[in-house]
């Protein structure tokens, strides 16, 4: 069982493969944490301790005992109110202005299964694979009833945490802040591993000591953001990629999170994930509820690798959905940095014909297909093909494609609207405004009011009229600017970011409803929403808009501590570099892009007859690779902020294939030899290299690794084969 009852001593015990995590509901009925981490079979409450701490305050059924105190204690949902001083994890107005709420157990519930989350996405398991336990918490003076809702994915080390807050009194009540999940450590020396950036440099891995100064990563910006992603780590400070304790926390939602860390005044550890509490004020009447979105845990003793593999595998497995969940993603070429906004119909059935020739899958025409949209600033909004400037109809167009065997696909941005267009001239009151101000422009758009149920029927229905007209398999879904003025006409103040979301999920559901073999490529100015709740309805994700092999070997870095490669869309670019005007060779950017869901951002056309031949068999050596690439462990094998190289392995389920990429950052006179150590090789087992030949055992490539060739000239790379020998 992955959830066992101590009903003597009030305690709840979460078992997965490796990890146990432990609570108890005490004495008077608050819910202390107890352990997480490594597995145990012992009843972890020894470890609670109790002592008169000077400004610490007691609850009242203490009376004069003042060795109880939730100022001390490890709490599994730490609230504003009763006397815990440090960050909590909800914070409720009441309707006299008080802030406070005394949270007690009243009853628990164990399920088989995993819960599901209404109109958010979360992670999926059937009834064999996972189980739910659920605890119910409330305040009898102000009515606030919380249920903590756990999901144990028991063989994937996984354990999912999310909290419904309800309102069962009469009074109004005002949620200010809300968590989905809070780990207290009573001891430990810690480090928080987060993934800042920006735009065209998203997910750099900082590592920061945890200290008695709180750290806060976090998004204001109404998408998860390039500024900071929703996923987190806690690791003992000598934690490397392949030991150390390490705790994972990943937030499924896309829209403004906050995750708070620090060190209280007996060097005890708090994290705590959820909501972003700055202009959040969710109004909560009489019997409505507030879904806190998930959060997903796990926990490794193996490292940072060990803790990547464990969340690899669960959004492959049970976050990523559809036809394209588990099954090979078709290779595309995007009109994007080929044409701009310069194409008509002939240059995509021109590309068409390239794709074709060179064995790709897919053509996508990106931005400038529709309305009056020839550059940034008009057009958004208007969902109507410019058949004056395709010089045919979309249906012609998409059967012109077809006939060259290649599948079709269109980009939008369905989410904003440009001042020039017929949308916002009919509907100006659409869009999130605040009465009286003049508009927050980026890009020359502004933002639909996606709150709306009215506003994404209208756009609905407008790209349903679209895609209905020809067969489209294929939809980049970008956004390319962040909130600003969240007022929206229909929704109470505080309410507007969080409901915003929860509107792209509706559209989006109803979108893979409606049209379930279409494959959906997340996009927010590239990596700007790069998370788990986006992955619920795009399997892929364009990882960043940065087309640089070289930067792009920082940001898919970055990204592979959380998310798969099966999820980062990574494409070979044109050079000179559109964003750096970086050199490298073709090789190289294949290679590069083959550390994910593999494409083409260029114009084939201006390719040389060796170009060509070179890119045939880079598509010929990612499909034969594809399901490895897409299924199999991926492994880091160096830090490309540090190291003159970046090496990575992947490496099939069963340890009998293996695909090592290099790329040499820096050059030098006269260098040292640098060794690579690969990981997960089956220790006795001969592999071999299926270009040269040579055999190696297992073991002596993990514990002396291979020598690096670098060769003469900038960034030069390699792919290594082996292949086990039976």
């Amino acid at each position: 069982m992955a959830v066992i009852y101590n009903k003597e001593k009030n305690l709840f015990t979460l078992q997965t493969k490796n990890t146990t995590y432990q609570m108890k509901a005490d004495q008077l009925g608050y819910l202390l944490h107890l352990y997480y981490g490594k597995k145990v079979d012992q009843d972890m409450d020894y470890l609670l301790t109790y002592a008169d701490r000077g400004f610490s305050g007691n609850p009242a059924e203490m009376a004069d005992n003042r060795t109880y105190s939730l100022d001390t204690l490890p709490q599994e949902y730490p609230v504003l109110g009763t006397g815990d001083n440090r960050s909590t994890a909800l914070v409720i107005r009441n309707a006299d202005y008080s802030e406070c709420c005394d949270l007690r157990y009243v009853s628990h519930e164990i399920i088989k299964g995993k819960y599901k989350l209404d109109g958010l996405p979360a992670v999926y398991a059937n009834d064999k694979e996972a189980e739910t336990l659920s605890i119910i918490l409330k305040d009898n003076s102000n009515g606030a009833q919380v249920k903590l809702l756990y999901g144990i994915l028991e063989e994937e080390d996984i354990i999912t945490r999310s909290a419904i807050i309800t309102n069962s009194g009469q009074e109004n009540l005002v949620i200010e802040k809300a968590a989905s999940a809070c780990l207290d450590f009573l001891v430990g020396d810690y480090e928080l591993i987060h993934f800042h950036g920006r735009h065209t440099m998203e997910r750099n891995r900082e590592r920061i000591p945890v200290s008695h100064t709180e750290i806060k990563v976090e998004s204001r910006r109404g998408a998860s953001s390039h500024q900071h992603n929703p996923g987190v780590i806690l690791a003992e400070h000598n934690t490397t990629e392949d030991y150390g304790n390490c705790y994972g926390m990943l937030f499924v939602y896309s829209g403004n999170f906050m995750c708070e860390s620090g060190k209280d005044q007996f060097d005890q550890t708090r994290l705590v994930m959820g909501l972003q509490s700055e202009q959040f004020h969710y109004r909560l009447k009489h019997g409505q509820s507030l879904i806190v979105p998930e959060t997903i845990l796990s926990f490794s003793d193996k490292g940072f690798s060990g803790l990547s593999l464990k969340y690899h595998d669960c959004i492959r497995r049970h976050i990523c959905r559809g036809k394209y969940a588990n099954s090979p993603r078709p290779v595309l070429l995007n009109s994007w940095e080929a044409a701009y906004f310069n194409f008509n119909g002939n240059t995509i059935i021109n590309l068409a014909k390239e794709a074709a020739d060179l064995g790709i899958d897919l053509v996508v025409m990106d931005d400038g297909w529709f309305g009056n949209r020839d550059s940034d600033n008009s057009g958004l909004g208007d969902w109507i093909v410019n058949e004056q400037k395709l010089g045919c109809s979309l249906n012609e167009l998409v059967k012109c494609v077809n006939k060259q065997g290649v599948k079709f696909g269109i980009w939008i941005e369905p989410e904003m609207v440009s001042e020039d267009s017929n949308l916002y001239r009919e509907h100006p009151d659409f869009v999130l405004q605040i009465p009286g101000r003049q508009p927050i422009r980026s890009r020359n758009q502004l933002v639909l009011d996606f709150s709306r149920e009215e506003v994404r029927e209208n756009i609905f229905k407008q790209i349903c009229s679209v895609l209905d007209q020809a067969n489209i398999e294929y939809i980049k879904w970008d956004m390319n600017r962040n909130l600003t003025e969240l007022y929206s006409n229909k929704n109470f103040p505080g309410c507007v970011a969080y409901n915003y979301v929860l509107g792209v999920y509706d559209f989006l559901e109803k979108l893979l409803n409606r049209y379930p073999g279409l494959l959906i490529e997340g996009c927010c100015g590239g990596g700007g929403r790069f998370d788990a709740g986006m992955l619920y309805y795009t399997p892929q994700i364009w990882c960043s808009d940065n087309t640089d092999a070289i930067d792009r070997l920082k940001i898919q870095y970055g990204t592979s501590f959380f998310y798969p490669v099966s999820t980062s869309g990574s494409h070979v670019s044109a050079v000179p570099n559109h964003q750096t005007g970086r050199i490298t060779s073709l090789h190289t950017r294949g290679v590069v892009a083959m550390s994910g869901i593999f494409g083409y951002e260029l114009d084939p056309g201006k390719l040389s007859d060796e170009e060509k031949e070179e890119t045939r068999q880079q598509i010929k050596t990612y499909k034969k690779y594809a399901g490895l690439i897409q299924s199999g462990d991926y492994y880091r094998l160096s830090d490309p902020f540090k190291d003159i190289y970046t090496a990575w392995e992947n490496i099939s389920k069963d340890g009998t294939q293996v695909i090592l990429s290099i790329v040499i950052n820096e050059i030098h006179g006269n260098m040292p030899v640098y060794y690579v150590k690969l990981k997960g090789l089956k220790a006795n087992t001969i592999y071999k290299d299926i270009e040269s030949g040579i055999c190696y055992q297992g073991t002596a490539l993990t514990e002396a690794g291979l020598p690096i060739r670098c060769g003469l000239g900038e960034y030069n790379s390699y792919q290594i084969i082996l292949n086990a020998e039976k």
